[in-house]
């Protein structure tokens, strides 16, 4: 499998009434809405930016997740990026309709549209990209945000009892290609942010040794442990250093993050 940078992506950080009308065990609900800023060491450069709204699409009701990163400053100044994803996925099923790339970084730009049939095969999904045509895999698939949605729903917000070390993962199609996330149970930690302390669950996705990453474990996530279960904080570290991303600002949560 080819490297992949997955940092602004998984900066949905990642580096995802969302559910069906009365179903409470929901962690999230269109009019979530979550900044985060991006910084290098000390430096800060970028702010990402994640919304969940209700939509209709195609005479469906969906739920729209959308995700922008974007430089700042003396970032900005040297290399401009600015990147957004969106995924369009079934508030029952949570499995992704249609999901949209539009990739700006520097000079280069890759705008990309897949549409997503998990009905017409009783054992695989076929999807249609703008770029690569029709591609049967496998049943169940997500995109790179509604996967995150997926998680916390089904075990983070469920309590499931994960055991150190235990991993799960959730196929996606990312980057017009299938691609496992594996994501690696470390513990609970106390996350230190500019609003205060928050008590997460942490995980390390699996990554893979090469051009980017020195081990597998270099890429961490925390996931608050209350009744929300949002990202609070993404690092990579990279060759060249460290990238982080924490939670600056945030609307529409559940219940309020809880400090201590």
């Amino acid at each position: 499998m080819k490297q992949k940078i997955i940092i602004i992506p998984a900066l949905l950080f990642c580096l995802a009434a969302v559910a069906v009308k009365g179903q409470s065990t929901s962690p999230y609900a269109p009019g979530e809405k979550i900044t985060y800023v991006i910084h290098y060491g000390l430096i800060n450069g970028g702010i990402a930016r994640m919304e969940l709204t209700g939509e209709t699409d195609e005479n469906k009701d969906v739920l729209h997740s959308y995700f922008i990163a974007y430089t700042t400053g003396m970032a900005d100044a040297v290399f401009k990026v600015k990147d957004i994803y969106e995924s369009y996925f079934d508030p029952r099923t949570e499995l992704p309709v249609k999901s949209v790339r539009n990739i700006r970084e520097g000079r280069y730009r890759r705008y990309n549209v897949v549409l997503f049939d998990h009905l017409s095969r009783s054992d695989s999904a076929v999807l249609t990209s703008d770029l690569t045509g029709k591609h049967v895999t496998t049943k169940g698939i997500h995109d790179i945000l509604s996967c995150f949605y997926y998680f916390r729903k089904n075990y983070l917000a469920k309590d499931y009892p994960f055991k150190k070390g235990e991993s799960v993962t959730i196929n996606t199609w990312f980057t017009d290609e299938f691609y496992p996330i594996i994501l690696r149970y470390v513990g609970i930690e106390d996350v230190r942010t500019r609003m205060g302390r928050i008590r997460c669950y942490k995980f390390n996705p699996v990554t893979e040794v090469g051009r980017l990453f020195k081990t597998n474990d270099d890429v961490s996530f925390w996931f608050s442990a209350d009744k929300n279960c949002v990202p609070v904080k993404v690092r990579f570290d990279i060759f060249v250093g460290a990238f982080t991303a924490e939670i600056s600002d945030y609307e529409g949560l559940i219940e309020p993050l809880n400090f201590k």
